[in-house]
């Protein structure tokens, strides 16, 4: 439903407050919410506002990892489950000022680390569409909280596919623009030369309106960009004609998933018959096969630094100890789960003084050839475009992963090129596997946003497949 029409009918008061119900009557199946915020305050505060704020009354939720002023922000981890936010982030500025309603924040692997929402201290999300099914991560809570209806747009942040992934698994939009675009400041960050701020919607217009309220240079952060913002919702009128479509064959070669194939191939013929030209794109199969190695190094070795200051003497939950040492070690320890230790084992490896120049080094040189590649195709077309994975989301239990076919390593984290290059990139559905939803992802040139968005618009008016909402029975 989309932004224009979900208050229709109903007072903004009894919406909201309808949102905050059903948030609750589905966390129990879903274990989407980590918080939940009393929107009186806001609502009050919105009243002498104007009533054509683009966002006036929505109820929104911001991922576990967004600072909002007075409310607790644990990064869905342990050690911060007492830390309360002094401050708002930027996004939440923006968001209030546009008129939404925040309601709560919504579960995530632990500090974005992962790609299951199944590290959350709060225990693992569940899609909708199939209980015993993950939502992906690791802004998985987000996502379902949109898919099931809760509410229309949530805030998700994504450093490898984190946003896109999710949102394919859930039958929804989910979108990260060009690196720098949206502010980060006030975000619990993972990796910062790949992190960016990400969300869901319900479709491809609502994804529009929301970028143009959130983008925009912000002091605050100060690799976000000078560029103006456009009028992204004018981009969206859905006309491919002309528009270049590079398939990335190393993807499509690589999924041993006939219905997803099936229903792919269907799409691209449909986007021909519309006027599109379509091209099939190889990308070196090297570069390809190592970027998840290559995201590994990079990524931890950041999120170990950045999250340096965890060590529970200033702010978080302590264990004591005889000395500061003991303190810290016993909070981190306490703190920290197994895969999240198993990072920062591996981040704080990559950046021994003797390990930096086989290690990093080189996989920030690998990094490099992969966003050549990368801009190299786009030189050819103007969108590349894949599934956004082999099949529907994973069984919760899944051990049966072949973690070294290509099928893995290639079509199944290939996205992360989009985090490697900063090139805006979306997933939109386009099909379902039995009853789970499948997402294809487009990715364009940087700040092509409006290309972008228009071109999602254009298959979403293909498939038909906008505003899905799968109800979860309390």
């Amino acid at each position: 439903m989309s932004y224009q029409s979900i208050m229709k009918n109903i007072s903004i008061h009894d919406r909201v407050f309808e949102a905050l119900k059903k948030a609750h009557d589905v966390q129990p199946k879903l274990n989407a919410m980590v918080s939940f915020i009393d929107p009186t305050s806001q609502l009050e505060a919105l009243k002498p506002k104007d009533n054509t704020l683009p966002l006036y009354g929505i109820p929104v939720v911001l991922k576990d990892l967004v600072n909002m002023k007075d409310t607790i922000t644990t990064g869905s981890s342990k050690i911060l489950a007492n830390y309360v936010s002094p401050y708002d982030a930027t996004i939440v500025k923006k968001l209030k000022e546009a008129g939404a309603i925040i309601i709560g924040k919504a579960s995530c692997d632990t500090f974005g680390m992962g790609g299951t929402n199944k590290t959350a201290a709060t225990g693992p999300v569940y899609n909708p569409y199939d209980l015993s099914r993950m939502s992906g991560g690791s802004s998985g809570g987000s996502a379902v909280l949109v898919a099931s209806g809760v509410v229309p747009m949530a805030i998700g942040t994504d450093t490898g596919d984190s946003v896109r992934k999710p949102a394919a698994y859930s039958g929804i939009v989910g979108i990260k623009p060009t690196y720098g675009r949206i502010s980060r400041y006030g975000i619990i960050p993972y990796a910062s030369s790949l992190d960016h701020v990400g969300f869901f919607t319900n479709n491809v217009l609502d994804a529009a309106l929301t970028l143009e309220i959130l983008a925009g240079r912000d002091d605050l952060d100060m690799t976000s960009s000078q560029r103006p913002v456009e009028k992204y919702t004018e981009a969206c009128v859905g006309n491919v004609s002309g528009q270049r479509f590079g398939i990335i064959s190393n993807v499509t070669d690589a999924i041993q998933n006939k219905q997803t194939m099936r229903q792919f191939d269907d799409l691209c013929q449909k986007l021909k018959d519309q006027g599109a030209i379509i091209t099939k794109i190889h990308l070196n199969d090297d570069l390809m096969k190592a970027m998840l190695p290559t995201y590994y190094v990079i990524a931890n070795a950041e999120a170990t630094a950045n999250h340096s200051n965890l060590d529970s003497l200033r702010f978080g939950v302590q264990v004591e100890g005889k000395d500061n040492e003991a303190i810290m070690m016993a909070s981190r320890t306490e703190g920290f789960g197994p895969l999240l230790r198993k990072r920062f084992v591996i981040g704080s490896y990559a950046l021994f003084t003797e390990n930096q120049e086989i290690i990093f080094r080189k996989a920030q040189k690998v990094r490099r050839l992969i966003v050549e590649d990368v801009q190299k195709a786009l030189s050819s077309v103007d969108c590349l475009i894949a599934p956004a994975s082999g099949n529907g989301a994973p069984l919760i239990e899944d051990s049966q992963i072949d973690l070294l076919s290509s099928e893995y390593l290639v079509a199944e984290n290939y996205m992360a090129f989009g985090n490697f290059s900063g090139y805006p990139s979306m997933t939109v559905p386009f099909g379902f596997d039995g009853i789970l939803p499948l997402g294809v992802n487009l990715t364009c040139r940087p700040f092509e946003e409006g290309r972008m968005l228009n071109l999602a618009q254009g298959i979403e008016d293909l498939t038909g497949l906008k505003d899905l909402i799968c109800e979860v029975k309390p």
